[in-house]
């Protein structure tokens, strides 16, 4: 086993002091009781909390620093990978992956959804729902309420004509209250959500 000082490692690894110690802060050093860095379980340590994302840009990272250490000037390796292209991914970078992507679409729809019900073309569906139930109960107790109002003021009646014309002035009258009621309920219900 390999033990090292911050200083030591931070060198072995071609880092700077403050990174290392931004590791330290972060949990991500293994330390030893008498304060120094247990360098095979730190790597394994490092290696197994890294963000895979990043996996291109620390080896051309790596690359550059092997090569500034190997000669004045720098030069890309042959197996450095480019900006667009990423190393192939393990098992557990895959699904690290997968759940960053999977994340970053649901808050970009959330983000949709928020912007449409700013705009007013996205309501809460509940409230519509409930909206949409008091307008048919309405219009149904109107409907329901009509053969009693009429009930007297048909009997009189003989002419067919006048009865239709009665009925047809009742209904639409029925039908207007239930608009202007619906209409009221659903605009209601809207912007309360």
């Amino acid at each position: 086993m390999m033990h090292l000082t911050k200083s030591e490692f931070a060198a072995r690894r071609g880092w700077a002091k403050s990174y290392v110690s931004k590791l330290d802060s972060q949990g991500r050093l293994v330390m030893t009781d008498d304060g120094k860095v247990d360098v095979e379980a730190t790597e394994a340590l490092l290696a197994e909390t890294a963000d895979p994302s990043k996996a291109a840009v620390a080896a051309r990272h790596e690359a550059k620093r092997t090569e500034r250490d190997a000669s004045s000037e720098p030069q890309l390796a042959d197996d450095t990978p480019s900006v667009g292209q990423l190393p192939s991914l393990s098992g557990a970078e895959r699904s690290f992956q997968r759940s960053k992507a999977h994340r970053e679409y649901f808050l970009a729809q959330q983000e949709e959804a928020n912007f449409y019900k700013m705009q007013g073309s996205l309501v809460e569906r509940q409230a519509v729902e409930d909206a949409a139930f008091a307008a048919g109960r309405t219009l149904r107790d109107l409907v329901l309420g009509l053969a009693p109002q009429l009930a007297a003021e048909l009997t009189g009646m003989s002419d067919s004509w006048e009865i239709e014309k009665h009925l047809a002035g009742a209904f639409r009258r029925v039908f207007d209250d239930a608009a202007k009621m619906s209409g009221a309920d659903l605009k209601q219900a809207m912007t309360q959500s």
